[in-house]
């Protein structure tokens, strides 16, 4: 006997062997049971994820020769002959080869028609946005009031290009992409009936690569049995697809925390001599970076295996969340580029080199991070060991000398001073800035002022009235007094538009 992929000997055959799909099975089972039939289907959703076989199930399920059930016998001539593909009532169109609406014309014309075994004569088109405007308009009136015994169930990976006159005659369900420890665990129960042995790790791996889709996974499988010579392991599943070794990329990144280029271009040469393709090696290093952005957000979010859950941990305490998002930026960006660079290892190196470059320069190597989670400096404790700095009292001078940048730093020039006692400071931000006050912006302010006094300081933030005394009214009050920018406000009737003012970095 010849055989028979996996993709085909374990497709699912009802409703209970189907997987990942329980809120479109629920709804149809229900429909089924409490006989509320409508005559047309929509399914949708990418490849793989068992539109047409959720479509046949449904048909098994209408023309049972035990009676219209949820539950089919698959037992009876209809259950097998659906199985089989040759069931004469179940006519199975792809529109994407049937476009026409002569075709489509055709196949309505014997609708109209008595099954010829069955209850229903039932009609799955597949891929049905690529019908032509003109074989939508032929089905419509069918398709709105079609004969007692027809039922229509239309497939897309594309609901957006069906016109919304044929949408509105149907229910629609949208099948989602499966999560990867799902597709993991099926395979692992295929195999175990199969009684092939594999290791939980090179199953996570397929399961990653097929993107939700279960028909991907199973053909990925196949090919990695074939590969390992009837097993399936990590280094040959990694082999095979030319997976990366997640070991690099957490490289990469703790030397990106620590400062340390040398590192950087030790593991980027490693994997050059192994051939690593470095679109997938940056498309990894996004992922990860997205892992570690979630562990910072929800330390419990965390699902690295193994030793990789504490290196995981570990960086999204030696990162800053903000650091985290700018190198995921250039990691995507770094992807796009590939192309256009002189060679695949130089655009990627390149990308590297570019997140140490604008890499935040607040600590040094080493030195935990300020914002991350698990990270975070005690206050109680100096920023930097470093000698107390004096403080005259010019708060706006302070705020521009201060070590921040982005919103904090836009906090500490809109604030005026309102009380500092050598231990604390009181700041005050007029309403119109009362959206700088977000306790985030707070602590990267009091960081910045530990950092510059060396010490801990209490910082108080409030909203209300100011006095005209903060950097923002200091470089206002220098533009309007300028000798060229009162002659413009003279002579051609000028207005300063005082939000656009930002004082000097």
């Amino acid at each position: 006997m010849s055989y028979q992929v996996l993709a085909r000997k374990w497709r699912p055959r009802n409703f209970e062997s189907l997987v990942g799909q329980e809120h479109v099975v629920r709804a149809l089972r229900h429909a089924l049971d409490e006989k509320r039939l409508h005559h047309a289907y929509l399914f949708s959703g990418t490849r793989g994820v068992g539109k047409t076989t959720l479509a046949r199930i449904f048909a098994k399920c209408l023309n049972c020769e035990t009676g219209i059930s949820s539950r089919p016998c698959g037992k009876c001539s209809a259950c097998l002959e659906i199985d089989a593909g040759r069931y004469i009532d179940l006519i199975e169109v792809d529109a994407a080869t049937n476009t026409k609406v002569d075709e489509m014309r055709q196949l309505l014309e014997n609708a109209v028609y008595t099954p010829t075994r069955g209850r229903f004569k039932v009609y799955v088109i597949d891929e049905v946005h690529m019908l032509s405007t003109s074989a939508f308009n032929a089905m419509l009136k069918t398709l709105e009031e079609p004969p007692e015994h027809v039922k229509f169930i239309l497939a897309t990976t594309d609901p957006q290009k069906i016109p919304v006159t044929v949408l509105s005659r149907c229910l629609q369900f949208n099948l989602k992409q499966m999560p990867a420890p799902v597709i993991a665990a099926h395979l692992a129960s295929i195999l175990g009936e199969e009684k092939i042995a594999a290791e939980e790790a090179a199953l996570r791996l397929v399961a990653a690569c097929a993107h939700g889709s279960m028909r991907d996974a199973l053909s990925l499988l196949d090919q990695a049995i074939a590969h390992g010579g009837g097993g399936v392991t990590e280094q040959g599943v990694r082999a095979m697809l030319g997976a990366i070794d997640d070991a690099y990329l957490y490289t990469i990144l703790e030397a990106v925390a620590n400062r340390d280029a040398k590192a950087l271009l030790a593991v980027a040469e490693e994997m050059r001599s192994r051939s690593v393709a470095f679109d997938g090696a940056l498309q990894e290093l996004g992922s990860l970076l997205h892992r570690i952005a979630l562990a910072q957000a929800a330390p419990d979010a965390v699902d690295a295996p193994g030793s990789l859950r504490e290196r995981l941990a570990a960086l999204a305490g030696a990162l800053d969340p903000e650091e985290v998002q700018l190198c995921y930026q250039i990691a995507i960006h770094g992807r796009q580029d590939l192309p256009f660079a002189p060679d695949e290892f130089a655009g990627f190196t390149m990308t590297l080199l570019r997140m140490l470059a604008f890499a935040t320069e607040e600590r040094s190597a080493g030195e935990p991070a300020k914002g991350a989670a698990g990270g975070k400096r005690s206050e109680a404790a100096p920023a930097g060991g470093t000698r107390e700095a004096r403080f005259d009292g010019d708060w706006p001078k302070l705020a521009n000398a201060l070590n921040l940048g982005g919103v904090a730093k836009q906090l500490a020039q809109a604030s005026e001073l309102q009380r500092f006692d050598g231990e604390s400071l009181e700041l005050c931000v007029p309403p119109a800035a009362k959206h700088l006050a977000e306790k985030n912006f707070q602590d990267k302010l009091r960081a910045a002022l530990q950092e510059h006094f060396g010490k801990p300081m209490r910082l108080t933030v409030r909203v209300g009235e100011t006095g005209g005394n903060t950097a923002r009214d200091r470089a206002a009050a220098a533009i309007s007094q300028d000798a060229f920018v009162r002659d413009l406000v003279e002579d051609f009737d000028a207005t300063i538009v005082e939000s656009s003012i930002k004082p000097a970095q």
